[in-house]
């Protein structure tokens, strides 16, 4: 893996960059920013701001109710216990077992959907420096085509620039 990357002091410098990035046609699925802090009134915070995340969690809630439902009634189908004028299938206490399911069900996606989309389960690890840990504010391009081009967009005054 190959990477150019500023360190930069303010979000402001930050932003630049990322403008500059964007000026020398780079995408921003291409683009990386990494700070220690969020800085949300900044454009370059909000560029992966929608997520669908809520909307998988509901979906895995929603499978969570289908099989306790099904799980609950087929056994109580497989093994009838007769009493009296009593239903076989009792729902009132099938609802214990269908909540617990469906909150079972949208924890494990969003968990799921977490870790997948926060790219905290990687082949590789994304490039990092110990710098961010200090206050500093990281703008790069991993794997650029072409890095002088790269490394033109970054400059700015107070910008390290670094390649690994």
């Amino acid at each position: 893996m190959s990477a150019v990357y500023a360190l930069l002091e303010t979000p402001q410098a930050a932003q630049r960059a990322v403008n500059g990035l964007r000026a020398a046609g780079i995408g921003d699925d291409r683009i990386s920013v990494i700070s220690s802090e969020p800085f949300e009134e900044h454009e370059f915070a909000a560029r992966d701001h929608a997520t669908w995340m809520g909307w998988i969690t509901l979906g895995g809630a929603i499978a969570g109710l289908a099989i306790a439902t099904w799980l609950t009634r087929m056994t109580e189908l497989a093994w009838p216990l007769p009493t009296g004028n009593m239903p076989i299938v009792a729902w009132w206490p099938n609802l214990i077992i269908m909540f617990e399911m469906t909150m079972l069900g949208g924890i494990l996606a969003a968990v799921v959907t977490l870790l997948i989309s926060g790219s905290l389960v990687r082949r590789r690890p994304a490039f990092y420096d110990p710098a961010i840990a200090e206050g500093r504010i990281l703008v790069g391009v991993e794997d650029p085509a072409d890095p002088a081009v790269v490394e033109r967009a970054l400059a700015a005054p107070g910008a390290e620039i670094r390649r690994l």
